[in-house]
């Protein structure tokens, strides 16, 4: 096969490392295109393709998560005498495992953090890989992504995701038509209820039961923007720059157990527009 065909065989592969590094399909395609102009435009002997795709467009996705992290995040690039970090998971592939922490703790990773947790617990690649493509150590790689996994796997109460983050997962998985990430995301026996100005307004009155509501979200909300009701993180339809029905969230232990729709004239008084965790100025 030619250059072109080798590309497209490794292509998939690609797109999967791309699309779990930075959580964006879209931008996963356009970093593995940016890889594939790389390889037209490169003289170099390639001993091994898939090695040096693989190692192109990792580092293509550190870039772009650099350019989200706006205060240089402070990393650790060599281990020091009795520095260790307990490993637990080395056999194991935890990031398919965890399921909201996967998508939405992540995004608290440093680039590096997260690159070699992603590299390590998702694909399985060996650590003197990984180090390569970060251009660090074996063992600095090891700690980076052992560093990536003690905050995915929440240790510690101030690891534990907020209220607003399990919320604006649901979401995004809601508009994305990502049933498998709702299924994640809610507790067995959830339930979706809604006030009397809501039902009127035409929302249902009652769901219950994990996969019913997670099919009902399916695709859904593409219009509802993030606020908050009194202190609670919740979401909203808007209509004319005013909220017309809130969806109430009750979250617990990372999961959403209930929904409730409210449209009632008290309730929408509350409603604050809010970018993640704050009100929005």
């Amino acid at each position: 096969m030619g250059q072109t065909e080798d590309f497209e065989a490794e292509r998939p592969r690609l797109v999967a490392i791309a699309g779990r590094v930075l959580g964006d399909r879209a931008e996963a395609e356009d970093v593995v295109q940016q890889a594939w102009l790389r390889l037209h435009g490169t003289d170099a002997e390639i001993e091994s393709l898939p090695a040096w795709l693989t190692t192109v467009t990792t580092r293509l996705c550190l870039d772009r998560l650099r350019s989200r992290t706006p205060v240089p995040v402070e990393e650790v690039e060599e281990l020091g005498p009795g520095d260790t970090v307990p490993d637990p998971a080395d056999d194991v592939a935890l990031a398919d495992t965890v399921g909201l922490a996967l998508h939405v703790v992540l995004d608290r990773l440093s680039p590096r953090e997260r690159v070699a947790f992603v590299l390590h617990d998702s694909f399985g690649f060996e650590f003197p890989t990984i180090a390569a493509v970060l251009d660090t150590t074996p063992a600095a790689a090891r700690k980076l992504a052992s560093r990536a996994r003690a905050k995915v796997a929440q240790p510690v109460p101030e690891d534990r995701l907020a209220d607003w983050e399990v919320v604006d997962a649901f979401m995004a998985a809601a508009r994305n038509g990502d049933f498998d990430r709702l299924l994640r995301l809610l507790a067995p026996d959830a339930v979706v209820s809604a006030d009397d100005a809501a039902i009127a307004a035409g929302t249902p009155r009652q769901i219950e039961g994990r996969d019913e509501v997670a099919t009902f979200f399916n695709g859904s909300a593409q219009a509802a923007l993030p606020v908050f009701v009194g202190d609670r993180p919740a979401t909203a339809w808007f209509h004319l720059g005013e909220a017309r029905v809130v969806f109430d969230f009750s979250v617990g232990d990372g999961l959403v157990r209930a929904i409730t729709f409210r449209a009632a004239p008290d309730v929408l008084a509350q409603v604050v527009r809010r970018d993640g965790g704050r009100p929005r100025g």
